[in-house]
């Protein structure tokens, strides 16, 4: 038997809750982990609350990533004990995922945990820091250099937004962040920030090409202050976007990229290529340094997900939850 959160909808409504399971309501795949620790991402709250069209087939059990220890493998690059991490592959969404004691999941979808984490290290970064690495590779990959300008970092206070602003500051860019809680500037300092400023001065309409500010931005935030981060950046710069938070709507013209040269990079982590997987944990485990994975992330028992996924919506978590299913 193991517990595992399990979010049903049939004729009384959608609902989550802490369930015993035992193995037979595990699902195909050819690697089952004894799950160490999972995480609450904001697709995670989507789920729980129901406040998005996230899970696709009912009973579920959420949770988009996890980390552990193989307990059987008919994969052949795994073998019991190997310690592993996954994230994405619609797991939580379509398949069932990490917010559980145990998880049976394909193999391809696994990767080797680097030696330098632990699981709990590796769930403070989670899904999170893994796209926010994704996002300055995509901006390494147009040409970004350190000292060329200021990168901002968009919701910053959020996981994606604390790990790019953490991993571009090691990397010695200098970071402007921007965040709705100016209460959190020193933490959004000690990760690396060099400046934080307000979001107010972002998320309202504004002009469809305005005064050149920043030589990139990594935005998890989407609707108008994507089109103002667009609008701002530098000529020849570019934006790496990864979220929706503020919506999905693009309220921006083509301006910034016809008579800039501004480049728009759409990021995903859900369906990347496991070499894009291996190279991104590869660069956290090389890259990630400082205070950031004591700083960003606080410990929660499974039991607690469930609240906890309503205060995520709420915007009253700063940085990261990690779940522990086993305390």
């Amino acid at each position: 038997m193991f517990k595992a959160i399990v979010i049903e909808k049939d004729a009384e409504g959608y609902r989550a809750s802490v369930k015993d399971m035992n193995e037979s309501h595990l699902p195909a795949g050819d690697v089952t982990v004894r799950v160490e620790y999972s995480t609450l991402n904001y697709k995670d709250g989507l789920a729980i609350t129901g406040k998005g069209p996230v899970v696709r087939s009912f009973p579920m059990v959420p949770g988009i990533d996890f980390a552990g220890i193989v307990e059987k493998s008919s994969h052949p690059e795994f073998k019991p004990g190997d310690r592993v991490v996954l994230n994405g592959w619609g797991v939580g969404e379509v398949h069932p995922g990490g917010l559980a004691q145990r998880a049976r999941v394909k193999g391809d979808w696994l990767i080797p945990l680097p030696e330098r984490f632990s699981a709990k290290q590796a769930m403070a970064i989670g899904t999170a820091g893994y796209t926010a690495m994704l996002c300055v590779m995509a901006l390494e990959w147009h040409g970004l250099k350190a000292g060329q300008g200021s990168v901002l970092v968009t919701g910053a206070n959020g996981g994606v937004g604390s790990f790019a602003v953490a991993i571009l500051a090691n990397l010695g860019y200098q970071v402007v962040a921007s965040t709705g809680r100016p209460t959190e500037s020193e933490y959004l300092r000690r990760l690396g920030a060099a400046d934080v400023v307000d979001r107010k001065a972002l998320s309202e309409p504004g002009k469809p090409l305005q005064k050149e500010k920043w030589l990139a931005a990594v935005d998890s935030v989407g609707s108008h202050t994507l089109a103002n981060v667009c609008a701002q950046i530098q000529y020849g710069g570019a934006v790496a976007a990864c979220g929706m938070a503020q919506g999905l709507d693009f309220p921006a013209s083509v301006a910034p990229f016809i008579l800039r040269g501004v480049t728009l990079f759409g990021v995903d982590s859900v369906m990347r290529s496991k070499a894009d997987r291996l190279k991104a944990w590869e660069r956290l485990a090389r890259d990630l340094r400082g205070p950031i994975l004591e700083d960003i992330a606080d410990e929660i028992p499974l039991e607690q997900a469930i609240d906890a996924a309503g205060k995520l919506m709420r915007g009253e978590v700063r940085g990261r939850l990690i779940v522990n299913p086993n305390a």
